[in-house]
């Protein structure tokens, strides 16, 4: 997931949550609609499914991104800065998202300069300098 969406702005938000899994080919043609209409309901805005990504806000850009990010099932779900160019709300509702998403046993790896997900973090490692400086567990869920 990229920070600036990345959305293809010729294709309805769902057709753009419909893309990858045209190319990995996992889900059968006749569901991915449905699975990204599901998607899209998941992450709060399936009733913009048939829009074009220009006309959504950075936050609901960001959700369908997500849902895009989700579309084929991934076990690990890579996220860089995905909260740097959100208002405060839209980005505690994304950091939100994430958190249901970890609840549900799918692993967030999140690169950010914000020291606000430190809340919900199970791990923080912080590089300085391209080195490790520091590998803590957070206070937020940890699976043993």
């Amino acid at each position: 997931m990229f920070q600036f969406f990345q959305l293809l702005p010729t294709l309805t938000v769902a057709e753009n949550v419909m893309l990858p899994m045209d190319f990995a080919r996992k889900i059968p043609i006749g569901e991915r609609r449905d699975r990204a209409l599901q998607l899209l309901e998941r992450v709060g805005v399936r009733d913009q499914a048939d829009k074009m990504p220009a006309t959504l806000s950075d936050g609901q850009q960001q959700r369908a991104a997500i849902a895009r990010a989700l579309a084929n099932d991934p076990p690990v779900l890579l996220a860089d800065e995905p909260t740097g160019n959100l208002d405060s709300t839209t980005a505690d509702a994304v950091l939100g998202l994430f958190d249901d998403l970890n609840a549900d046993g799918r692993t967030i790896v999140v690169v950010t300069h914000e020291r606000d997900i430190r809340a919900i973090v199970g791990r923080e490692v912080t590089l300085m300098d391209g080195r490790v400086v520091a590998d803590e567990r957070g206070s937020a869920r940890v699976p043993a």
